[in-house]
C-alpha cells in the first residue's frame, strides 16, 4: 500500500494487495496490478505512455480528460472514464487542470472477465466505461463514488464492483499461464515452444490472445521485452546502449532502434533525453517511469 504526495498538487493513494478475484492457481500472478484513486493536477496537461504489458479501467470523477491512441489523429472526449486494453502503440493523455479519478492497472488479460466484447475490437481503440456497462450503471457507480469518504472506500467500491461482475472466461486459463511465462522472460521465450507447452496449435494460442488481450502473443512478448529494457535505462546516467540492447535480446542496434520508434515514435537517445526532463522537472514523481511530457 503507498499513499503520500508526489507533486506539489497530485495526490496518489494506490493498493497493490492481492485481489480476491478472478480465482487463479497458487503461484500465478493476479489479473490485476494495482488499485489507484488519484486527484489533483499531473505533471503535465499531456502524458504520452508508450505501449505496457498491461491495461486500465479507469472512473473519471473530475472534468472530461482526452486520448489519442493508435493511428488517430484527433484526441477524443472521455467523461465518465476509460478501458484501455493492452496497447500496440502509445496512447497520448489530455488532463483538465485538476483530475480526480479511480481505477485498475490490470496484467494484460485482467479486462477480459469484464468485457462484452473481444478485446481485439478495443486494441489501440479505447472506448468510454458507459460502452462497456452501460449508461445507467456507470452513472450510479460513479455517484458512490463521488460520495465515498476517502479514497479506500473508493478503491473497496470498485473492487465490489468488478466481483459483482466477474463471470467465467473461456480461455483464460491458458492466456494467462502462457503470459506469464512470456513476462518470466521478459518476452524472451519463442511462441512455438509456448504453444507446444499449452498443448494447442500457434493459431488456437493467437486466437485466443487476441480474443483476451487483443494482441498476437508475439506481439505481446515484443512488449515485454520492451518494458523491460526501459525499466533498465538509468536515465540520471550514462546509457550504454549496444550492452542495453545486447542484454535485452534484439539482434543488433538497427533492430533496437526501429522497436523503439515503434512503440515511442522516438529515437532511443531523444527517449532518454524526455526521461531525464522529467526528473529535473518532477524529481521524485510516481509517473517518472513510464509516461512521458508530450509537448
Amino acid at each position: 500500500m503507498r499513499s503520500g504526495r508526489f507533486a506539489s498538487r497530485w495526490t496518489s493513494t494506490c493498493r497493490i494487495l492481492p485481489f480476491r478475484w478472478p480465482p487463479h492457481p497458487p503461484g500465478e500472478a493476479n489479473s490485476a496490478r494495482q488499485r489507484c484513486a488519484t486527484r489533483g493536477a499531473p505533471p503535465y496537461p499531456r502524458l504520452t505512455v508508450p505501449p505496457m504489458p498491461s491495461a486500465v479501467l479507469i472512473l473519471n470523477l473530475g472534468a472530461p480528460f482526452r486520448i489519442r491512441a493508435g493511428t488517430d489523429i484527433e484526441t477524443a472526449n472521455y467523461a465518465d472514464g476509460c478501458v484501455v486494453t493492452t496497447p500496440a502503440r502509445a496512447v497520448e493523455f489530455g488532463y483538465p487542470p485538476g483530475t480526480r479519478s479511480v481505477g485498475v492497472h490490470f496484467k494484460p488479460w485482467g479486462p477480459a472477465p469484464f468485457l462484452p466484447m473481444p478485446a481485439a475490437e478495443l486494441c489501440d481503440r479505447p472506448v468510454t466505461v458507459e460502452q462497456v456497462w452501460g449508461r445507467p450503471a456507470v452513472a450510479e457507480l460513479r455517484d458512490r463514488l463521488a460520495t465515498a469518504t476517502g479514497p479506500y472506500e473508493m478503491l473497496a467500491l470498485l473492487e465490489d464492483e468488478l466481483m459483482r461482475r466477474l463471470r467465467e472466461t473461456a480461455g483464460l486459463g491458458l492466456v494467462r499461464h502462457t503470459s506469464n511465462a512470456m513476462a518470466a522472460t521478459a518476452g524472451g521465450v519463442a511462441i512455438s515452444d509456448l504453444s507446444a507447452t499449452a498443448g494447442v496449435s500457434s493459431t488456437h494460442l493467437a486466437q485466443r490472445f487476441k480474443e483476451l488481450i487483443g494482441v498476437t502473443p508475439k506481439r505481446l512478448a515484443r512488449t515485454y521485452r520492451f518494458a523491460a529494457t526501459v525499466l533498465a535505462i538509468d536515465p540520471a546516467g550514462p546509457v550504454d546502449w549496444a550492452d542495453l540492447a545486447d542484454r535485452a535480446g534484439y539482434f543488433d542496434q538497427a533492430h533496437f532502434g526501429h522497436e523503439f520508434r515503434t512503440f515511442t515514435g522516438l529515437t532511443p537517445t531523444r527517449y532518454v533525453d524526455v526521461r531525464r526532463r522529467f526528473l529535473r522537472e518532477h524529481p521524485g514523481h510516481a509517473l517518472d517511469v513510464g509516461p512521458l511530457p508530450a509537448d
